[in-house]
């Protein structure tokens, strides 16, 4: 059984300290230094994973990994042979430059597959499908319903999560008077606080948070898809490795799709979280179609 633990936790940057464990659990025992990283993460059987604290996806509670992607790799890993998982804490906009600078080995944060994205790193094949949605202070007093009603409102404060797809929406939209928040939790303080009028990320991350918050004195609107110019934006997250981690990447799809092949098998590891059956990407989308923004 894959056991996981947390190796370090950052903020926005990582100490001088924390680098050097980070690097060092990131560096293999084997003793074939030229084999693939797939190679060198069997024989030393442990991998480094990253994650950005949103919930569900992946967070840390009382010293544990827990989430619903840490839930699916440590069934994924493990059938691959890597039965060690240790987790980094960073902030998301820190994802994606630490994978590449080899800080740890994947992305399992639930990343949106985004043409830019798909620049700089490999994504899995999809394996969570999401909408958006607004949290905004209870009762909603700017009426806000999405994306749309924030541009029209003209004189509200958005805030968003630097890095996210979200961001990439308002500025898309032309929303200009928007907070960048490290995290999740913080997005809700600002809502929370009375110093942002509406927090956008994923349905399922808000309302997460709004269950789980009671007290908080926010709520969330209901899910939509955003449209762009007309067009729908497809939200589908994956797990992200190193460009040129070829064998590891597909090794790790042959495992995924085991898991997204079978409804009540995906369900047993993500239900728990809050996932449902709308979550299961379909068949037929393709992490070419959305890395090449194929999404009409």
């Amino acid at each position: 059984m894959t056991s996981t633990r947390t190796l370090l936790r950052t903020g926005a940057a990582l100490s001088a300290a924390a680098l050097t464990v980070g690097l060092a659990a990131c560096s293999s025992d084997t003793t074939s230094e030229g084999g693939s990283t797939l190679e060198q993460l069997q024989e030393s059987g442990t991998i480094t994973v990253a994650i950005a604290d949103e919930r569900p996806y992946s967070w840390v509670e009382g010293g544990e990994p827990t989430g619903a992607t840490i839930a699916m790799h440590r069934e994924i890993f493990s059938g691959m042979g890597i039965d060690d998982i240790e987790v980094v804490e960073v902030d998301w906009n820190s994802l994606i430059p630490g994978l590449k600078a080899g800080r740890f080995d994947a992305i399992s944060a639930g990343m949106s597959i985004l043409p830019e994205r798909c620049e700089e790193a490999s994504f899995s094949d999809p394996e969570i499908m999401y909408t958006t949605a607004l949290m905004v202070p209870e009762g909603n007093p700017a009426g806000l319903t999405d994306l749309d009603s924030v541009v029209e409102n003209g004189d509200v404060t958005l805030a968003v999560l630097g890095g996210g797809i979200e961001s990439g929406y308002a500025e898309k939209l032309g929303i200009s008077n928007t907070v960048s928040v490290d995290n999740a939790q913080s997005g809700m303080d600002l809502v929370a606080n009375g110093r942002a009028d509406a927090f956008a990320m994923t349905a399922i991350s808000l309302n997460w948070m709004a269950d789980n918050n009671p007290d908080a004195g926010v709520e969330t609107t209901d899910a939509f898809v955003q449209e762009i110019d007309g067009v729908e934006q497809i939200g589908a997250g994956s797990t992200v490795f190193r460009t040129g981690d070829t064998d590891l990447l597909e090794a790790y799809n042959e495992q995924l799709a085991t898991i997204t092949g079978d409804e009540q098998a995906y369900l047993d590891l993500v239900g728990e979280y809050g996932f449902t059956a709308e979550n299961l990407p379909p068949s037929d989308l393709t992490t070419a179609q959305l890395c090449a923004g194929e999404l009409g």
